[in-house]
């Protein structure tokens, strides 16, 4: 990213003002069944500037980074902020204020590899596959990069530099069993450069095997029984549940637009056991998947404990949620590109560990099943969801069994969380989080295992 020292234009700042300069860069490699189908790099960086005035925001953004384009950008969102509080005063809105100052780069140390250099190591992997796995008809190999650098000054006193990249790779399985196919998939990587991450080819091989594995006993499964049914959520579905059909609905925005989590604040919405939390930077001891140290809008973080031992506590917040919610902001405002203007997104979020161990939990169980991987989903601000599950196995009389096909699970949020009766003692993170809420941006979720009472789909 170009260098600019943002700080010296804080004398044209006549209002509240942040402003941001980015870069995302992405690499984009794809190996299907042996052929090169996908190998892209890209870069997009700009300016952006956004500015408070009689309470409303005035935004301006410009791809070109140099003085001149600069000076324009924030006299252009300053002009827009003066424009409309001229038509909607709203003075006397005052925005909270915790600046702070950090500069995070998570950029590796090692040499660099090139272009060919990765997809030479995309190729191994294929060949692996293509080799070992005798029973598989179609494979996929993807890489999938992105690296997020920021600088931010704000009137207010912040001052941020971060480099936060992201690295993965997906592997897609498919087979056949009397005529139909079976596909499942599994990732790999998560916080930072690919050479930090992705040492050998055969650093992978032993988490393939198990991949492989689990894509033949499904093909040799069968399919659940449908119906409210006592289940194992691994970490991967509780981590989805948690963000998708409660995340979203204890985001401020979202709350003053009708999130029924509006009517529940400091109501039990969960057992007991369950204690829920956006964390921003660190978790338990450990950096998270996507650690947010400063917001987008200068912002020092907070972690967001959302229910506390089943009850709900607190909503994720901007500045503006939390002026008009008379709460503390918690570091929530986040922006994908230079040209997207933050709003309220999560970080990383999870249920807490609890006490039970995985193997007790599985034991416990007399008739259900071990749900462990999630496809696509959906869920509403109602915490109504309905999740694909492509991966897991029947429980019976406390051992699992048969491997199940794809199914899904469905409920309300809010009632499913209250029939927690376990949740494990271990700590899983899933990397792979891209949220969709009006812009992408990477997120982190996951958590414990939990045993409950869900809904699951059959045949």
């Amino acid at each position: 990213m170009k260098s600019v020292d943002l700080s010296s234009y804080t004398d044209l700042f006549s209002e509240y003002t942040e402003l941001r300069v980015q870069e995302n860069r992405t690499l984009k490699i794809a190996i299907v069944n042996g052929n090169v189908m996908g190998n892209s790099r890209a870069t997009g960086s700009g300016i952006s500037a956004r500015t408070f005035s009689k309470g409303l925001w005035g935004f301006a953004s410009n791809p070109i980074i140099d003085d001149e384009s600069i000076r324009k950008t924030i006299r252009a969102a300053t002009r827009n902020s003066q424009f409309l509080a001229g038509k909607e005063n709203r003075a006397g809105y005052i925005l909270p204020s915790s600046p702070g100052r950090t500069l995070k780069d998570f950029s590796t140390k090692k040499t660099r590899k090139s272009q060919k250099e990765i997809i030479e190591f995309m190729m191994e992997i294929d060949g692996r596959i293509d080799e070992k796995y005798t029973r598989v008809v179609s494979r996929t190999s993807a890489l999938g990069i992105l690296d997020m650098e920021k600088s931010i000054v704000t009137s207010d006193g912040s001052s941020v530099y971060s480099m936060i990249p992201r690295s993965l790779i997906y592997i897609f399985l498919s087979t056949e069993h009397e005529g139909e196919p079976v596909e499942l998939y599994d990732v790999y990587g998560g916080l930072g450069q690919f050479e930090d991450l992705f040492s050998t080819p055969e650093a992978l091989f032993g988490k393939m095997d198990e991949h492989y594995e689990h894509l033949i006993r499904k093909a040799e499964g069968v399919h659940p029984d449908s119906g409210i049914k006592e289940c194992i959520l691994d970490a991967d579905l509780a981590g989805i549940l948690s963000h998708e059909a409660i995340g979203h609905t204890t985001e401020a925005d979202l709350v003053r637009g009708g999130s029924i989590a509006g009517d529940y604040m400091d109501q039990q919405v969960a057992s007991p056991l369950v204690t829920l939390v956006d964390f921003a930077s660190r978790a338990l001891g450990e950096i998270c998947p996507v650690p947010v140290f400063i917001d987008d809008e200068g912002t020092v973080t907070e972690d967001a404990v959302i229910i506390e031992n089943g009850i709900l506590k607190r909503y994720m917040h901007n500045k503006e949620s939390a002026a008009s919610f008379n709460a503390r902001p918690t570091g929530n405002a986040r922006a994908y590109r230079f040209s997207d203007e933050p709003i309220i997104r999560m970080r990383n979020t999870a249920i807490l560990p609890g006490k039970s161990k995985l193997e007790d939990m599985i034991a416990s169980v007399d008739d259900g099943y071990y749900l462990m991987k999630p496809s696509n989903g959906e869920a509403d601000t109602n915490s109504e969801f309905m999740f694909g599950v492509v991966q897991g196995y029947e429980i019976k009389k406390g051992r699992l069994g048969r491997a199940i096909r794809d199914t899904t699970i469905s409920g309300v949020a809010f009632d499913m969380l209250k029939t927690i009766t376990a949740v494990s003692d271990e700590m899983k993170w899933t990397s792979a989080g891209m949220c969709g809420k009006k812009q992408p941006i990477p997120v982190g979720m996951g958590g414990p295992a939990v045993k409950c009472r869900i809904n699951i789909g059959g045949k």
